[in-house]
């Protein structure tokens, strides 16, 4: 049903913003969340955490015209309940019903879609390099990104589709010019924003090491080879292969100090190495995941910051606020790191998580080989990006 579908209910109920339920997150509130979505869509992502106790209700059954107990027994009568849905309309018709039986509830506004809209810039305070650094964070699908700036110029690493505008708006906050737009490699959970950038008059760069997966726009953008440099005032950001998720796989390191991995490490894993060669060839991509990281991330500087383009609900913030880490707390904490490459190999494929929702489609509007309107962007990639390997094994006790 579309949300204008859904019975008006008899009464009231309040709305809140997704903004507003992210708050009373962070905040450390107990919530109670019932979410009025489909089974499968609840299972593929739901928002979940520490003080959360998510239930899954799925809205057909507050349409008869008898409510059967049974179905809401789970539904606390004692404490505020929070309803959400896809877009809105199922969340408040629940809500309703619910507050009709003198339940305390309010419902989510816009739903999981205006949930997957919030997108954070948090200030990465560990960062010494030239100028300033921010780190973008998508709680709805753990995407992160970044922006540096400084003396008047900024770039932005992994920038997402959807938030084109936004980055265009945060440049003229800040009084610069952003120069560059990045791709660490072709995403498989996300539509890239490196091509609409680039329409709108900033430098779109993708990697050279990239391009021989069929990248049909690469005449069109600067390619970033092995070792390349750029200048964001007096910041620089320094190309570095990295294969292993994919094949062209690149990290940039920002003027030193934060090493942008895209997806080869976050802070609670390492890549999965299946999405671009399959199952089949994912032994020999772990094996140069296994060499890449021992020979060109965890030589670096041991104080040399992670910053990934994931986090996952396993991944625990920096004091700032950020998904980053340095290397020599990453090696103490996830034995991953220190493994021989056999065992690396063996553990990384042992417990596959499943691939990204509509990843094959994603990755084909990525290389430029099929196009989708800003709508259909923004709905294939829903839902969790499950582009790193299992949590399992992977990190100590």
């Amino acid at each position: 049903m579309n949300a204008e579908d859904f019975p008006t209910p008899q009464t009231e109920v309040d709305s809140v913003t997704p903004e507003k339920l992210k708050q009373r997150i962070d905040n450390g509130d107990d919530l109670t969340i019932l979410d009025a979505r489909m089974a499968g869509e609840y299972a593929e992502w739901h928002i979940d955490g520490p003080n959360i106790e998510p239930i899954n209700v799925p809205y057909f059954h507050f349409l008869e015209e008898d409510l059967d107990t049974d179905v809401i027994a789970d539904v606390p009568d004692d404490r505020e309940v929070t309803v959400i849905c896809a877009k809105g309309g199922a969340s408040e018709f629940v809500a309703g019903t619910l507050a009709e039986r003198g339940y305390d509830v309010h419902h989510i506004e816009d739903g999981m879609n205006g949930w997957a809209r919030i997108y954070e810039a948090v200030e990465v305070t560990d960062y010494d390099g030239a100028g300033t650094l921010l780190q973008y964070q998508r709680p709805s699908s753990g995407c992160l990104g970044y922006l540096v700036y400084d003396d008047g110029e900024a770039a932005v690493i992994d920038p997402l589709r959807t938030f084109t505008g936004r980055y265009l708006d945060d440049a003229a906050e800040l009084g610069v010019d952003l120069q560059y737009a990045v791709d660490t490699h072709i995403h498989a959970d996300h539509i890239s924003g490196v091509r609409e950038l680039d329409a709108e008059g900033v430098e779109g760069v993708v990697p050279a090491a990239a391009v021989d997966r069929g990248v049909t726009y690469a005449d069109e953008l600067t390619t970033a080879a092995d070792g390349d440099t750029f200048e964001v005032g007096d910041a620089t950001i320094e190309t570095i292969a990295t294969p292993g998720h994919t094949t062209g796989m690149t990290s940039y390191l920002v003027d030193g100090s934060l090493l942008a991995t895209g997806d080869g490490l976050f802070i609670e894993s390492v890549a999965r190495p299946d999405l671009e060669e399959g199952d089949e060839g994912a032994p020999d991509a772990a094996r140069t995941l296994y060499d890449t990281l021992q020979e060109h991330v965890l030589t670096l500087p041991e104080k040399t910051l992670v910053g990934g383009a994931h986090f996952s609900d396993a991944a625990v913030p920096a004091e700032d606020g950020t998904y980053t880490a340095p290397i020599d707390q990453l090696v103490a904490e996830m034995d991953a790191l220190s493994m021989n490459e056999n065992d690396f190999v063996e553990t990384v494929l042992a417990d596959m998580p499943p691939r990204p929702a509509n990843y094959e489609t994603i990755i084909a509007t990525n290389l430029g080989q099929n196009a989708v309107d800003d709508d259909e962007a923004f709905t294939l990639e829903l839902g969790p990006n499950n582009c790193a390997a299992s949590q399992k094994s992977l990190a100590g006790d």
